[in-house]
């Protein structure tokens, strides 16, 4: 039934690519007919070739080789309806030979690209599926607010890199972790699952941001302790992630906020917007060399209908073709009223047309909206 539905519906045909076979196809016999017609100082013959070099374009390697065949057939035929003596003459014997050489060349061309597609593809089901494991979707629902999140890879390939972020409704409200990892692409995706795995762990055992914080920074010096005992102590420095940490009470109109190195996330409400600047910044997790106290929280108003936007630096440091930075803050005063997947959706669209389609960085941005409480009804 589906193959009846294939053949009959020329419209599927045309799309699958099978019916754009007609094209080699009609190539073969309208060389073939000049070919014939034509006097006989001119050889036409040699064209035929371009039938199976452009069947790959849209079709695999068995097609390519029918093509192929048929092209073979058509200088058969080609010399027959001449003379039938030439069909053993040098000049057509060696024409034959030449495009069934090439013919076959092609086919095996053809044959090597579908199998490094078919890595290609197996490749990208491996990384979806360290995206899911290591990059799992936030929640759109956690207490009082609604989340959103969006990531952009700089390796398409990979479609996951050093960027990461991370969400737990613990007994203190509602905690959410954003960061970067030096670098990007996938040897940047050690660092960012062993953080978010001690973020998930830490989260619901640590009763205040700065347990949690101590908690990550363990984690993330005891595995680059382990994985890099020989590099030396400079390359050592090198290894750390900017980590932006939020805890959200359900019942208090406030967000506490500790900020490693990171940049500062925009309140977005009918005031406009404005940058949570740290006034206590925190050095980079992963600087383990330093000296470190427990850090201090800020704590900055997070009312009802407010819109948290977390970002890293990949939004804001993606450039233009002419080199200017992409304005964030800028861009998203215009939709300060937008739900939070709406607002990101504005986001990626501007985002890629400001770089021109392709990013040189991670990035990722998560939009954290806290609804408004719903008095209880009055009883009668």
């Amino acid at each position: 039934m589906d193959l009846r539905r294939r053949v009959t519906d020329p419209r599927r045909l045309w799309r699958s690519g099978h019916g754009l076979l007609v094209i080699p196809l009609g190539l073969i016999v309208v060389i073939t007919v000049v070919d014939v017609l034509a006097p006989g100082d001119i050889h036409l013959g040699p064209l035929l070739i371009v039938a199976p070099a452009i069947t790959p374009w849209f079709a695999g390697a068995w097609l390519t080789g029918l093509v192929g065949a048929l092209t073979v057939a058509a200088q058969v035929v080609i010399a027959l309806l001449r003379d039938r003596d030439e069909l053993f003459s040098t000049n057509h014997q060696v024409q034959i030979a030449a495009l069934a050489v090439l013919s076959t060349v092609i086919v095996v061309f053809c044959h090597q690209r579908e199998r490094r597609g078919r890595q290609l593809r197996k490749a990208r089901s491996v990384a979806e599926a360290a995206q899911r494991v290591v990059l799992r979707p936030l929640p759109h629902r956690m207490g009082p607010l609604r989340i959103a999140s969006v990531y952009r890879a700089a390796d398409d390939e990979a479609q996951i890199g050093g960027d990461l972020y991370a969400a737990a409704r613990t007994a203190y409200g509602t905690r959410l972790l954003i960061g970067d990892v030096r670098g990007k692409g996938m040897t940047a995706i050690g660092e960012a699952s062993v953080i978010m795995g001690a973020f998930r762990e830490a989260a619901h055992r640590s009763a205040t941001l700065a347990e949690l914080a101590g908690a990550l920074e363990d984690s993330i010096c005891r595995y680059l302790a382990e994985h890099a005992p020989h590099a030396e102590s400079d390359d050592l420095g090198e290894h750390f992630v900017t980590a932006l940490m939020v805890e959200i009470p359900d019942d208090d109109p406030v967000t506490r906020m500790i900020n490693c190195g990171h940049p500062p996330p925009l309140l977005l409400n009918r005031h406009g917007v404005t940058p949570l600047s740290p006034s206590h910044a925190e050095p980079p997790l992963g600087m383990c060399d330093l000296p470190r106290t427990d850090p201090t929280p800020d704590t900055f108003a997070f009312d009802a209908d407010d819109t948290l936007l977390l970002y890293t630096d990949g939004v804001i440091e993606a450039r233009s073709p002419d080199g200017s930075f992409y304005p964030l803050a800028e861009r998203v005063a215009q939709w300060t009223g937008a739900a939070p997947e709406p607002l990101l959706d504005h986001v990626r669209t501007d985002l890629t047309a400001h770089v021109g389609g392709h990013l040189n960085d991670d990035a990722a941005a998560v939009a954290v909206h806290r609804t408004p409480r719903l008095d209880p009804a009055p009883t009668p």
